[in-house]
């Protein structure tokens, strides 16, 4: 990990910009979590990778999760990311969208370095994936009707896609057997899934300590897995304040308080929360057909980890 804060240190500079190493050091080196190219690295060495590459595609990695960051936090207005103000605040929306567009040509510049184009292949197409989900995002996040499959299909396209592709490219550096990069891929749908069903219960259930203010999805108007769970239930004077608050937008004082009486009431956090542990354990029965190893346990701890932010 060391090796790949160096490279992504290396590779954001910029010699005729100086804001694009300013704007991407805000971000990059704001404390996260680094799951990403840690999986990556985790993937090859489980594997039996021994070369240089595994460094290059974990920084590949974090580009393209950094580069989606930025481009989100325009889209959602947003004034804080990991406990500090966004880029957009400190700087502006162009420079944001501008740098992540940087990031995301740095990314493949790194891909393309390794000489392998499945490689290439799996990591364009998550890419194009995770823009994909966001646009879906944005016409199913104030319609009443959107359901739990399409709500799924976006988490898999924002969210889960770069966790599969993170795993999946590890174990094809490695030149592991198909069902092992199989497994890898499982395993990451699986974590990101969970992942992202945690964040979305943390944003009703958690604490302004995570780095985001309580209930912004609620005030962004998102249609997130608690949500959904709770308006399936609502009654007629139920439904009419969800329409008022997440189709219409029309928010005001005491709103939120409601909203979270509404999810106590009809059990949808505990039902979310239920469901992000099934995912957990679907990613922790993908490392079965990996080798014994203890890098298998950590990612079998990682699962652990993702939801225990909920217990």
């Amino acid at each position: 990990m060391a090796d790949v804060n160096t490279l992504i240190r290396d590779r954001m500079a910029s010699k005729h910009a100086p804001r694009i190493p300013e704007v991407t050091a805000h971000l990059v080196e704001a404390g996260g979590k680094r799951l990403r190219p840690m999986l990556t690295l985790a993937a090859a060495r489980l594997c039996g990778y021994d070369g240089p590459y595994h460094i290059h595609l974990a920084a590949t990695v974090e580009f393209i999760h950094t580069a989606t960051l930025l481009h989100d936090d325009v889209v959602d207005e947003s004034g804080q990311r990991r406990g500090r103000p966004t880029a957009n605040l400190l700087w502006d929306n162009k420079s944001s969208v501008l740098v992540g567009d940087y990031l995301f040509s740095r990314s493949f510049q790194l891909m393309v370095e390794t000489g392998s184009l499945t490689v290439l292949d799996i990591l364009a197409n998550a890419s194009a994936t995770i823009a994909e989900g966001e646009v879906l995002q944005l016409t199913a996040a104030q319609d009443l009707a959107t359901s739990e499959g399409v709500y799924l299909q976006v988490v898999r396209g924002k969210t889960a896609a770069l966790f599969a592709a993170a795993c999946e490219v590890g174990g094809v550096i490695a030149d592991a057997p198909a069902d092992q990069i199989k497994a890898l891929y499982t395993y990451g749908d699986a974590l990101g899934v969970s992942f992202q069903i945690v964040d979305d219960l943390l944003d009703f259930a958690g604490t302004d300590a995570i780095g985001k203010n309580t209930g912004d999805d609620f005030r962004e108007r998102k249609l997130t897995l608690p949500l959904i769970k709770a308006i399936a239930k609502a009654d007629v004077e139920e439904r009419a304040f969800w329409v008022r608050t997440i189709e219409k937008g029309k928010q005001q004082d005491g709103d939120l308080e409601h909203a979270l009486s509404l999810l106590q009431k009809h059990g949808a956090l505990g039902d979310t929360r239920d469901i992000a542990l099934d995912w957990a354990d679907k990613a922790k029965a993908a490392l079965t057909v990996l080798p014994d190893d203890p890098i298998r346990e950590m990612l079998n701890d990682i699962a652990d980890y993702v939801v225990a932010r909920i217990n």
